[in-house]
């Protein structure tokens, strides 16, 4: 049986571009641009490589909508997993949702709202007699607590709000989000008609030529920029809250991926008109600023650093509640096939999965004093890409397997372009092995977790015999 029949259909298109869009824009477009400068010692070939990043991420985006058109359901890359696969390897992506993935995703993002904060309202000190407390040397829960205690209260708080209701939620989404192009239109204006003619970089064809970069530079750029693209499946989680979701989620994936290309274009270019490149690698060398807040002190003094600012703080709060809103579903489907606590199954009065959201809470605000939500998403963020290359793998699958079904939508260029992106996460996933194996090997590791609890799950009273046999 469907559990997702439980929940309330009320989400149009116009949510869910919103959706794709404040799961996407984060904390990247203000700071990717200094890394990749410093990596390809070219305005031209950074700014190549958001659009290459971009297109990559489309691909992904129209092969996910062929499946999400076909299979919309509650859960979103859980229930695609699921249906194409089996139930074991849906749960490891859902175990790795709750574990790290998700979580630190929110945890993070929380922690540079409080920052953002601390920057416009300096936070007073917490706990700094315990600041050097820690557990066997390698977490500081008590570090830089005031900060912390702002992230873990943000958290909790937008839980609260997504406990108590969707629609709430999905307006904060919507007015943060018009709050946040609003800004970014501004500061793009701002940074092309103020800037100095002397100022910024040259582009095109002979720039290019005149800075040659490696394959692996490139490469390392372009991944730098693909982190700032993170967060486009996540819409598919709520599939089950979606107005005739198999038509409606693949216009809202593509529509929204395509509007995040041509706003990092625009502010990236506006970042590179600014400062010139050896002032980004400068940035990027300091190791604590962030280019967006280099860009508007040149432009408007500490007048323009208040504005990033906010904008910074806007930016992250609306992510952070995108993430928490949808991110608890794939719990909630889980627990409705039986791989997962009762509890966690159960929709409140306001028919939203209230135990998801708060179970989801509670270890976020963990990540955040254990202070290793950076180190954890990069040691995992190559292994998300083996769910992302098996979401797309299986539109091959399910078009031998389904031939006769109704698609809403059908992947434009098949095979082609499903075939290049997964093509690209296993290089993706191949190259971060050869190239950091300790964090590949950590990343597995907390994946794997998830195996044990799968087997004592299948065992427990509440699984049915028939799922035994399976």
């Amino acid at each position: 049986m469907s559990h997702s029949r439980a929940l309330v259909r009320s989400l149009g298109l116009g949510f869910v571009v919103m959706f794709v869009i404040a799961n996407i824009i984060g904390s990247g477009v203000y700071k990717k641009v200094a890394p990749m400068a410093a990596e390809l010692h070219s305005a031209s070939w950074v700014l190549l490589a958001w659009l290459v990043a971009g297109v990559v991420t489309m691909l992904g985006a129209l092969s996910n909508a062929e499946v999400a058109g076909l299979l919309a359901d509650t859960g979103g890359e859980y229930a695609y997993l699921r249906k194409i696969y089996n139930r074991f390897f849906a749960f490891m992506y859902g175990w790795s949702l709750l574990a790290v993935i998700q979580t630190a995703t929110i945890s993070s993002l929380a922690y540079i709202f409080a920052q953002s904060l601390h920057s416009i309202v300096p936070l007073p000190p917490m706990l700094t007699h315990w600041q050097e407390v820690s557990l066997g040397g390698l977490f500081f829960p008590f570090s830089d607590f005031s900060i912390k205690a702002v992230a873990i209260v943000l958290i909790l708080l937008l839980t609260g709000l997504n406990i108590l209701g969707l629609r709430g939620g999905a307006m904060l989404s919507r007015v943060i989000l018009v709050m946040v192009v609003i800004g970014l239109a501004l500061m793009v204006a701002f940074g092309w008609r103020s800037a100095p003619p002397s100022s910024g970089a040259t582009w095109g064809i002979g720039d290019l030529a005149s800075h040659p970069v490696t394959f692996s530079a490139f490469f390392t750029a372009m991944l730098a920029a693909f982190w700032a693209y993170q967060g486009w499946v996540s819409v598919g989680f709520i599939g089950g809250e979606v107005k005739d979701a198999r038509r409606t989620l693949p216009k809202g994936i593509v529509v929204g991926v395509l509007a995040v290309i041509v706003v990092y274009l625009l502010v990236n270019a506006a970042y590179l008109r600014v400062l010139t490149v050896p002032q980004l690698e400068q940035v990027h060398a300091s190791g604590n600023r962030i280019a967006a807040i280099e860009v508007m002190r040149f432009l408007g003094g500490e007048a323009g650093v208040w504005f990033i600012s906010v904008l910074i703080l806007l930016t992250t709060l609306g992510c952070t509640h995108a993430s928490v809103l949808t991110g608890a579903r794939p719990y909630y489907a889980m627990a409705g096939d039986r791989l997962f606590f009762p509890a966690i199954g159960r929709l409140n009065r306001a028919q939203v999965p209230g135990n998801a959201l708060l179970w989801q809470g509670l270890w976020a605000s963990v990540l955040v004093v254990s202070g290793t939500f950076d180190q954890l998403t990069d040691m995992i963020v190559f292994a998300v890409f083996i769910f992302y290359g098996a979401t797309t793998l299986g539109v091959f699958i399910l078009r031998h397997r389904m031939p006769q079904a109704h698609r809403p939508y059908r992947v434009w260029g098949y095979p082609v372009v499903p075939a290049l992106f997964v093509l690209f996460c296993g290089v993706l996933f191949v190259n971060t092995i050869v190239a950091r194996p300790r964090e590949a090997f950590m990343g597995l590791t907390l994946m794997l977790s998830g195996v044990p609890v799968y087997f004592w799950m299948r065992r427990r009273r509440w699984a049915s015999k028939d799922e035994r046999r399976l």
